[in-house]
Formats: C-alpha cells, sequence, structure tokens
C-alpha cells in the first residue's frame, strides 16, 4: 500500500538512488527528479539496481522526470544533488514545491541550506546531516555504503520528513545546533574526501602512513578551528582523532570526490575545502593545508578535462 504523500527526491545520483530505494522499499510513494539524462533513462527503463550483500535488488520510482512541472504541488523534498547543483535545484524547486512545502537538504558541505532558503524562503527550507553512504556503480546502480543515520534541525513541520526518513529504516533525531553537527561532518569530509582523491585510494589507506595520516588530523583540526571562531563548537572533542575513526571505519570506502574525479564529474571542492578557506579568511584565520587540498583537486579537475 503506497504512501498518499509522497517524497519528492532531487537527484539522480548515488544518494538520490540510495534514498529513493530505501523509501520505495518502506512502501513510500517516491518521486524523482532529475537534470543527468543518462540516469533518468536508466531509472526509467530498468528501474534503481541496489547492489548490497544479499544480491541485486530492484525497485521503481513512481515518477522520474527532469521537468518540474510535472511534480506541481510537491509538498515534501529530499535534496540530494551534488553541491554544485544546489542553485538549479533551488530553481526547479520553486517552480514545483507547494507554498506549504518543505525542502530537506542532507548534502555535503556548506551553502546549500541558505541557497535553498534564499530561493524558497526560510520557512520551506530545512537542513540536515547524514553519515549514511553510497558508491554509483554506474547510472541507476548503486552500492550502499553502511545504514547511515540522519540528523536535522529542529523545524516546526520537520515531523512530516521525519516519520517516512524513520519508516524506510533510518536512525532520525533532530538537534537544536544543527551546525555544530554540519561543522563536525565538515572537518572529517574536508581531511578525507580531498586526500582519497588526490591520492587516487580508498579511505582506509589514509592511516596507513605517517605522512597522509598527519595531513588527514592537520587539515580536520584547522577546520574545527575555523569553526569555533565562528561560534561553532563541532561535536567531538580531538576532529583528527574522528577523522581517522570515521577513515578506519569506512576503510574500503571509495570517497565521493574520488568517485567524481574517476568519472570525470564537477567536485564538491567548492563547498567543502573551498568553504573552510573563504570563512578563515573572513575571520582572519590562515588555513594552508585546506587552500593546498583545494588547489590540488582543482588542478587536477583542469587536468582532466584537458587530458
Amino acid at each position: 500500500m503506497k504512501s498518499s504523500e509522497p517524497i519528492l527526491v532531487v537527484g539522480t545520483g548515488a544518494m538520490a538512488c540510495l534514498f529513493s530505494a530505501r523509501l520505495l522499499q518502506a512502501g513510500l510513494q517516491v518521486y524523482m527528479l532529475g537534470g543527468w539524462a543518462e540516469g533518468i533513462q536508466a531509472i526509467r527503463d530498468s528501474g534503481i539496481k541496489v547492489l548490497e550483500e544479499a544480491g541485486e535488488r530492484i525497485y521503481h520510482p513512481d515518477l522520474i522526470s527532469s521537468k518540474p512541472g510535472d511534480f506541481a504541488g510537491a509538498r515534501l523534498a529530499l535534496v540530494l544533488v551534488k553541491s554544485w547543483g544546489t542553485v538549479k535545484a533551488a530553481r526547479q524547486l520553486s517552480q514545483c514545491l507547494a507554498p506549504d512545502g518543505l525542502a530537506l537538504t542532507l548534502q555535503n558541505g556548506l551553502g546549500n541550506y541558505e541557497i535553498l532558503a534564499e530561493g524558497l524562503g526560510f520557512k520551506r527550507a530545512l537542513v540536515g546531516t547524514t553519515t549514511a553512504g553510497a558508491t554509483l556503480v554506474k547510472a541507476g546502480v548503486v552500492k550502499p555504503a553502511g545504514s547511515g543515520s540522519i540528523s536535522i534541525g529542529d523545524h516546526t513541520r520537520g515531523r512530516f520528513l521525519i516519520d517516512p526518513l524513520r519508516s524506510a529504516g533510518f536512525k532520525v533525531e533532530t538537534a537544536n545546533d544543527i551546525q555544530s553537527l554540519v561543522w563536525g561532518k565538515l572537518a572529517i569530509n574536508t581531511a578525507i574526501n580531498p586526500l582519497t582523491a588526490i591520492l587516487g585510494v580508498p579511505n582506509g589507506k589514509l592511516v596507513e602512513n605517517p605522512q597522509s595520516l598527519e595531513l588527514l588530523g592537520r587539515t580536520a583540526r584547522e577546520t574545527a578551528t575555523v569553526a569555533g571562531s565562528l561560534g561553532i563548537n563541532i561535536p567531538y572533542p580531538d576532529p583528527a582523532a574522528a577523522a581517522e575513526k570515521v577513515a578506519r571505519d569506512t576503510a574500503g570506502n571509495i570517497s565521493s570526490m574520488l568517485q567524481d574525479l574517476r568519472r570525470g564529474a564537477p567536485t564538491e571542492i567548492d563547498a567543502i575545502n573551498g568553504q573552510v578557506v573563504q570563512n578563515g579568511e573572513k575571520a582572519g584565520i590562515p588555513t594552508p593545508t585546506n587552500q593546498a587540498l583545494y588547489s590540488l583537486v582543482k588542478s587536477l579537475v583542469a587536468i582532466n578535462k584537458t587530458g
């Protein structure tokens, strides 16, 4: 029996496919709004294929389209596009999200919520974080990386998204200080994502030699220092130890930034390390490690484009 309140998932990449599949598995009605033609066609033709330990499972969204008008009046939306696609996602949602609708971003990096809030209004935008991960094997085919949990900011209508997510098996909590969690996740992402992308290795390789381990910790501490200058306390006392633990716990994972580089796709470096550099400059806090990693990933992207 399908839920009477559809969930609109914005995106067709790894995380969008993962969340859509989990919601569909729970019997909820799921729509997908995408901009990647190959992803849309693959899902339309063959459904979302989830590669689980028990075998492959296939889920078919109730509707998938690149046209916002096909989702007019949508009341609940999950924004799961890459950070560089948030401006377009906000523009698309402004054309179809109901006046009393609510859009939750669970994206990596900083700035996504602000873009949504500007385009939709603060009453229709909500920010959250998730530890869930996934690898996009190819268009429409995803491999989960752990079950993951979700934390979202306090919102008077947040329960309308919390309940469906919980029914899909996610552990969901509300947080009064969501920015602490956002920056906590950022500290880990700034450390792991660019290093794995530059070195071309899974997460766990970063802790196997003293040089990369030292860089991992230095980057996380630097990001936490910038957060502190903004009056934000990240949710763990030692950011370097937290980043190391995540790298060890996800040893076999290929980071999303390395996945992007390998596919020749844009990376989220601007919303991750780039945001730390920008905020550091505003606060007068030096960020040499984040700046170096930012420049190296940007260089890799440019080299890949020119061949």
